[in-house]
């Protein structure tokens, strides 16, 4: 067999296998796991401590999709109302742990489940519908509880779409912990994790196979993931920014966070927080977290002590 037809073969066997891994890669991002919501005594006996009713809260999408929340308001309200988005693979209850904070504290909480999470219907777009969502939660908390002021705090993908929503949703203030800083990042990272390689996989021998799952997801379910980018849509953000990164995280670098920062406006502050995996500021740091957080609240619309405070 001539050197050319080997070669063209080859070819045609990598570009196959490429298609295919596309088509994986591409499902994988648009149907992650879906984790139930399992009841809720936990989070009811959690808003109880606090003199607050756990709320079902139903809201219809721009494009028709059912999205669900638990909303409480606490006893001994401070006037001020906080959004917790939670990541991939994940639901409301994942939040419950931060809940339990901000009630302390007298903020009312909202906790959605993010589209295509636990109860809430659709596909996750990693905030290019979710930016809708929010502000559709950001009207609903104005029209219900009318706080002064509403602040957001969210987790790994709850990060990142949080920080897009800045851009059109007036909060006082977010927090962001352990984002991702565009998709083309995290997916190149991500197929580096399948086989404990690196990003490097994704950028060269598997880049092809990168590039044709966005065509694939944009030509299939008409999501441009392409497009999904923390990191510049805080350049165009009015709105305060603390993000929070572990330097532990072995699941999103630390890199992604600081990619975010060298894009943010000039209200933007970055902790790095020592011994901290993924989403585990508040366990490697309870204290300093909690009076890192309440204070970046406080200097932004409150009048609140921002000391720390077990809980």
């Amino acid at each position: 067999m001539q050197i050319g037809a080997v070669i063209l073969r080859l070819g045609a066997i990598y570009l196959a296998c490429c298609l295919a891994i596309a088509i994986v890669l591409g499902e994988f991002a648009l149907h992650p796991a879906r984790v139930p919501i399992d009841g809720r005594p936990g989070a009811r006996t959690m808003a109880a401590r606090f003199g607050a009713e756990l709320q079902d809260v139903s809201i219809r999408a721009a494009d028709s999709t059912e999205l669900q929340a638990w909303f409480a308001h606490p006893k001994q309200a401070n006037g001020n109302s906080i959004i917790l988005l939670h990541g991939i693979g994940d639901n409301r209850q994942g939040m419950v742990g931060l809940a339990k904070l901000f009630l302390f504290h007298g903020y009312s909480v909202l906790l959605p489940d993010s589209r295509g999470q636990g109860s809430s219907g659709g596909l996750p777009t990693y905030g290019i519908k979710e930016n809708g969502d929010i502000q559709l939660w950001f009207r609903w908390l104005r029209t219900h509880e009318k706080p002064r002021c509403i602040y957001g705090m969210g987790e790994s993908m709850g990060a990142a779409i949080l920080l897009q929503a800045t851009k059109n949703n007036p909060f006082c203030a977010v927090v962001a912990e352990s984002s991702f800083a565009n998709f083309r990042e995290i997916a190149y990272i991500r197929v580096g994790q399948f086989v404990n390689t690196g990003s490097w996989l994704g950028r060269t021998a598997l880049r092809p196979a990168v590039e044709f799952a966005f065509l694939y997801c944009r030509l299939k379910y008409g999501v441009r993931l392409s497009s999904v980018s923390p990191e510049m849509s805080v350049a165009g953000s009015r709105v305060p920014i603390l993000l929070i990164h572990g330097l532990s995280d072995n699941n999103i670098p630390i890199a992604q966070s600081t990619m975010i920062f060298d894009h943010c406006p000039a209200d933007c502050r970055f902790w790095k927080v020592p011994n901290a995996g993924h989403c585990g500021a508040l366990n490697a740091a309870g204290p300093e977290f909690e009076s890192r957080v309440l204070g970046w609240f406080s200097l932004h619309g409150m009048h609140l002590e921002s000391g720390a405070t077990q809980f």
